[in-house]
């Protein structure tokens, strides 16, 4: 079984990178990458939960360093129908009451049980665009992105070591821009708790 690593990530929204976009031109640009996602988030935590492909993945927070990168581990993926120990695994996650007990969750099933007032969870549909690179090592992406009839622009940077990404961050010029996790900036815009 394959070692898992955590990633030290740095992420902002904006409507324009004006001066990293432009750095990231002169660049030879890696795969472009189209999807449709489902993000399900939750008033009370900031746990990355997306469903892409068919699969449940899920990565938490495992530490916030001096400059603000942020390490996460990722926690599942698997295919659905979900386990019952994958759905445990869903509602520790977003921090939320356990669901019933059942041996397998279809999506829509787990999409109406988590809808539930006492669980308020939000699930959004998002499309998004990525556009990869690679800067100092690091694997970067500039993604364009559209949830609920909103848009946003994203850039990302990430690797398992923190002091390449802090380096990538600062020749991009980026230091100035909040690093922010996807599900507090997908909250941040469409103007829900975060």
């Amino acid at each position: 079984m394959e070692a898992i690593i955590p990633r030290w990530e740095w992420r902002a929204f904006a409507a324009s990178f004006r001066e990293a976009e432009r750095r990231f031109r002169e660049l030879a640009p890696g795969k472009v990458q189209e999807s449709d996602e489902l993000y399900l988030l939750s008033p009370s935590c900031d746990a990355n939960l997306k469903i892409r492909d068919g699969l449940m993945d899920i990565k938490t927070l495992e530490q916030v360093d001096e400059h603000g990168l942020q390490q996460w581990r990722p926690a599942l993926k698997a295919a659905f129908p979900l386990s019952a120990a994958d759905v445990t695994r869903v509602s520790e996650a977003l921090e939320v009451a356990p669901l019933p007990r059942r041996a397998t969750w279809a999506l829509g099933a787990l999409q109406a049980e988590l809808a539930h007032p006492s669980r308020n969870v939000r699930a959004v549909a998002i499309h998004k665009q990525r556009q990869r690179y690679s800067i100092g090592g690091c694997l970067a992406e500039l993604t364009g992105l559209v949830a609920e009839g909103r848009t946003a622009r994203s850039i990302a940077l990430e690797l398992e070591d923190p002091a390449q990404v802090w380096a990538a961050v600062l020749e991009l010029g980026l230091e100035s821009f909040e690093n922010t996790s996807y599900p507090r900036g997908l909250k941040r815009l469409l103007g829900w708790p975060a």
